[in-house]
């Protein structure tokens, strides 16, 4: 991926506030739904998304800014070994003073760095951990799958997304980071999944919600209707005297568990009423003929006269 302050269009000291604004300014062009099909347009959406979240958090930025990680959020493959390479140069200084035995005008020779690096005196070290980012869709996520993700080295890894995966949720992945120091065991890579949104549902914690219209005919007098779920359509029965706002519950068709795959959250449907787009004259005729019983004012009854 591009340099990411490049990426957005700011400069390397941009505030917060900058960087956010750069970022609305360029995904209200770049939005898949806005251009669908356009692969060129998808690549640099997710490219200048990728940017986003890597600067928008203060220390990923940090850490970029030193050299730490690419614009990938992975750590670099030199920086584990520069900063064990400090490290001991800091401890042999200490040790031997300025003008120790055995070492030249620094106090310490080079043989004295690789001893304390990989000598046999050497303290066993762990890897340094290596962060990755892997993106799945919003069914791949609540329903679980196995992606392949691309590790540093040129290694390829099959990662296992659990069902009820949270945009966010870090993965750990041990012994998949940088090789130790002395014997000393691997690091991990974190894989932080990022979750895409769906065109119709949401997600609150186990639970699913998607809006479903309905005809008038359907609402007055009651029918029964397919509605989408994550694990696909199922019948519902809408019942006579429907309204906008009528939410429908379906019991255990929610996301499992993390702790406990059956145990699965709730979908709730919530209906709309749509009339045609074209108007129709018979419904017309008949509403003028209808007269309704009472005095039903709704906008009084929703406290807005």
């Amino acid at each position: 991926m591009r340099d990411p302050y490049s990426l957005l269009g700011v400069a390397r000291n941009a505030s917060p506030d900058q960087i956010k604004q750069a970022y609305r300014k360029l995904v209200k062009d770049l939005h898949p739904d806005l251009n669908p099909g356009d692969k060129i347009i998808e690549q640099r959406f997710k490219e200048v998304s990728a940017a986003y979240d890597l600067l928008s958090d203060k220390e990923k930025r940090a850490r970029f800014d030193r050299g730490e990680i690419d614009a990938q959020g992975h750590q670099r493959a030199d920086f584990g070994f520069q900063r064990a390479h400090a490290e001991a140069m800091h401890r042999r200084s200490r040790a031997r003073g300025p003008y120790g035995a055995g070492a030249g005008a620094g106090g310490f020779s080079a043989h004295d760095i690789f001893s304390d690096l990989f000598g046999r005196g050497a303290a066993r070290t762990r890897g340094a951990d290596l962060s990755y980012r892997l993106d799945v869709s919003f069914l791949e996520a609540v329903r679980g799958c196995r992606k392949r993700l691309s590790l540093s080295g040129g290694r390829d890894l099959e990662v296992v997304v659990p069902p009820g995966t949270d945009d966010g949720q870090v993965l750990r992945l041990r012994g998949q980071g940088t090789s130790g120091l002395a014997g000393g065991p691997a690091g991990d890579a974190l894989v932080e999944v990022r979750v895409a949104t769906h065109p119709f549902f949401t997600r609150s914690q186990t639970d699913i919600h998607v809006e479903v219209p309905i005809t008038l005919q359907e609402a007055v007098l009651g029918a029964v209707i397919e509605v989408p779920t994550i694990d696909g359509k199922v019948a519902v029965k809408v019942p006579a005297g429907a309204n906008t706002g009528t939410s429908l519950r379906l019991k255990g068709k929610g996301v499992a568990n993390r702790t406990n795959a059956e145990l699965r959250g709730d979908q709730y449907v919530k209906l709309k009423l749509v009339l045609p787009d074209q108007p129709d004259p018979d419904l017309q005729e008949f509403v003028r003929r209808w007269k309704p019983a009472g005095s039903f004012d709704p906008r009084r009854r929703a406290g807005l006269v």
